[in-house]
Formats: structure tokens, C-alpha cells, sequence
């Protein structure tokens, strides 16, 4: 008998907010495939692939490996994303075509190249951007355009694929992925009380891949504790 169960593809599952989303999803019953340049080695059910999503040919065979060897896609997560963080006079044109590469330019392609898949089982796109799409720290030019442009193709996705596939990106702020020794003050400036964990992330993710957010799309959820609604000023 072919397995029924809906296929997952992952980008950037080997670690972090990724490799959660990737976890929540098998635990939810998925088929999932995780895709990185890193060789994952995840504890729960998936299939990994080493693949650089930055690259057409690259996603062209990632995406047909998927059609013959599950057989359908019925949600896409573009998660993978790399940060250069270098003063702008710095920052070299490789540098930023890389970022620009790996954070935006493979969603198009991995859109483009899955479309018919992902028409066929009216699936559903989801994006990780970031808070950084909307406020900047210092010398980090390629990684907000990157996720500014990722928001806004988005929801250009959701009007072209539509009404077959919905696509929706999440916006997270500070979500600890290494377990870092955090101090009490990293957690009260967020008006919730605490630092995100990757599990926030999954769960919206899981939530926007799967029916119950059927009349959604084209959106950004923001999830970041608060942070970017919260006023600071110098004491």
C-alpha cells in the first residue's frame, strides 16, 4: 500500500528553528525531508538530503528526488538562511550575493520548482524571515534585505499560487537554538517574560502548514515576544 501521509520539505532542518520545525511535523504525522548543506543526523523519523538550495540545479534534483522517491509535497518551509555581518565598506558583493542567495533567492526557486506538487495537494508555503526585516542592528545590510525581500515574495506567492496553495510567513525575533546561559534581564525586556525557544516557532509553523489556517494567506506573523511593539528609550 502507497503512503497517504502528507510530505514535508524542510530547508535549512539540520539545526535550530529547522530542525524543530522538522521534529513537529514527524511527530504530527508528516513525511518529512530535510534539506541542508550540513548532513543532519535528526532523532525522529525523516529523510535527509545534503542540498544547496541557493543553487537551480541543485533545487531542480532536490525537488524531483522528492517527487519520485515520496511522491507528493504538500508543504514547503524555507527556513534555510545564513547571516555575514561585516561593516558595509566591508561587506563584499560575493558576501552578499551568498546571503541574498541562500535567504531569498532559493524560496523562488524552491516555489517555482515544486509548484505543481504543491498545487496538486493544495498545500502550503510557509517562510522564516525575521524581525530584522523591519528593524536593523548594525552592519547587517544583506540579512534584512534578505528578509524584507523574503516577507514581501511571500505574499506575492500567495496571490500567484492561489487559491491551490497558501503561503504564509513567521517573523521570529530572539529564539535561543543553542541553549545559551541567558541572564534574567534577556528575558524581562520581552513583554511576555521570557526568550523565545524553537518549539514557539514549530508550532506556528505546523499551525499555518495544516487545515485549521485554511483562510489564511499572503500573511506575516510576528513572533518575537513582544519586542517590536515595545518602545525604548535611552534612560
Amino acid at each position: 500500500m502507497s503512503d497517504t501521509r502528507r510530505v514535508a520539505l524542510v530547508t535549512g532542518g539540520a539545526h535550530g528553528i529547522g530542525a524543530a520545525i522538522a521534529r513537529r511535523l514527524a511527530d504530527d504525522g508528516w513525511r518529512v525531508v530535510i534539506a541542508d548543506l550540513d548532513r543532519a543526523k535528526p532523532d525522529f523519523e525523516a529523510r535527509c538530503v545534503q542540498s544547496d538550495i541557493s543553487d537551480e540545479d541543485s533545487v531542480r534534483d532536490l525537488v524531483e528526488d522528492i517527487r519520485q522517491g515520496e511522491g507528493r509535497l504538500d508543504g514547503l518551509v524555507c527556513n534555510a538562511g545564513i547571516m555575514v555581518r561585516k561593516p558595509l565598506c566591508e561587506l563584499s558583493l560575493a558576501d552578499w550575493s551568498r546571503v541574498i542567495g541562500t535567504n531569498l533567492t532559493s524560496t523562488y526557486l524552491l516555489a517555482r520548482a515544486a509548484e505543481e506538487m504543491l498545487r496538486t495537494a493544495r498545500g502550503a508555503i510557509v517562510t522564516i524571515a525575521s524581525t530584522r526585516a523591519r528593524q536593523s542592528e548594525p552592519d547587517t545590510e544583506s540579512y534584512a534585505a534578505s528578509k524584507g525581500g523574503l516577507v514581501a515574495l511571500t505574499h506575492a506567492l500567495a496571490i500567484s499560487l492561489g487559491p491551490e496553495v497558501r503561503a504564509n510567513c513567521i517573523s521570529p525575533g530572539w529564539i535561543d537554538v543553542e541553549g545559551e546561559e541567558l541572564r534574567p534581564e534577556d528575558h524581562a525586556q520581552h513583554p511576555v517574560g521570557r526568550v523565545g525557544r524553537p518549539e514557539d516557532i514549530s508550532a506556528l509553523a505546523a499551525w499555518l502548514l495544516g487545515p485549521e489556517s485554511g483562510f489564511v494567506t499572503g500573511s506575516e506573523f510576528v513572533s518575537d515576544g513582544g519586542m517590536t511593539r515595545k518602545m525604548i528609550y535611552a534612560e
